[in-house]
């Protein structure tokens, strides 16, 4: 169960790396695609340990690998869009909700898993409290928002959950190749090569005039001067939950890991919470005792969860 460890303490550090995203887009770097393009850039620097670790994979590999990385990069802008137009708790649990349940029809279709009842338990009761996490009453349900916006209105193309629904696809797409690469290449060497992917991958931003001028602009703004070690340590706790989650994928089950992610949003939830009676426009969320409660039952729901998953 060593993945498990490495896991919850993966998810803990992309809670808290969630949360700063959510202040960054809103007061340091508002271009989404500027900020997945420093992401991704940043991240590109683990071509920096190659010498020690990178293999050649081979053309098939390496295309895939490649493939990975654009395809990473792609749900982490739609995930920063997301944030951008909605709230933090409701975007970033609605894409944990949705990346498994996409995973899971991966998973069956093309890596034949197969679960015990005890994990099928556990991987419902997950889903049912990220779910219930994500219907939260009066103006922030978030479920019936999304329903409604299914009709096809005009204000669809304007809403955060379309972006979530792509990112939470995009994330899951992303999670199913990297688990087919790490099963035929050591794991640092198929990381740095997906690294390199995602950095490529966002160099065409900037390739259209009005993204060029957004991502120039971003490292020009004062805000972005004064907050530039915020971003960079935001990144480092970002990369250190994401190498975990990764080599617990690596480790473990790519579906079980993605299911373990309804701890991510715990944490996420219980943390945003605590900001949002001491500091409300600090992420620019309201806390109520009946949202509170709300939130304490789906919690506990994925806490029994992630207990049928370790038994």
């Amino acid at each position: 169960m060593t993945w498990i460890v490495v896991a919850l303490l993966a998810y803990l550090f992309l809670a808290t790396a969630n949360l700063f995203d959510k202040f960054l887009v809103d007061n340091v770097l508002t271009s989404s695609k500027s900020y997945a393009f420093i992401v991704c850039v940043f991240g590109g620097a683990a071509i920096f340990v190659a010498p020690w670790f990178l293999q050649w994979p081979g053309v098939y590999w390496l295309i895939l690998n490649l493939v990975a990385g654009a395809v990473f990069a792609s749900a982490l802008w739609l995930l920063y869009e997301a944030l951008r137009r909605g709230e933090a708790s409701q975007t970033l649990v609605f894409i944990g909700g949705i990346t498994p349940v996409f995973s899971i029809c991966f998973s069956l279709l093309f890596f034949k898993e197969h679960f015990d009842i005890s994990e099928w338990l556990g991987i419902i009761m997950l889903l049912a409290g990220i779910f219930m996490i994500a219907s939260l009453p009066e103006k922030r349900r978030v479920m019936s928002r999304f329903i409604n916006k299914l009709q096809l209105k005009q204000e669809l193309k304007n809403s955060s959950l379309v972006f979530a629904l792509f990112s939470g696809f995009a994330y899951a797409v992303y999670f199913a190749l990297s688990k087919y690469t790490y099963s035929a290449q050591p794991f640092i060497s198929a990381f740095i090569w997906n690294r390199l992917g995602a950095a490529l991958f966002v160099l065409l931003f900037l390739v259209r005039a009005s993204d060029r001028q957004q991502i120039i602009t971003a490292f020009k703004k004062p805000k972005h001067n004064k907050h530039k070690f915020l971003v960079f340590f935001n990144q480092v706790i970002g990369s250190s939950g994401f190498i975990l989650q990764n080599y617990a994928i690596f480790l473990g089950s790519v579906v079980l890991v993605n299911a373990l992610q309804g701890v991510q949003y715990a944490f996420l939830l219980v943390i945003s919470s605590l900001l949002a009676v001491f500091n409300p426009k600090l992420l620019k969320e309201t806390f109520s005792w009946k949202i509170f409660f709300h939130k304490l039952i789906a919690i506990i729901i994925i806490g029994i969860g992630l207990y049928f998953i370790m038994i």
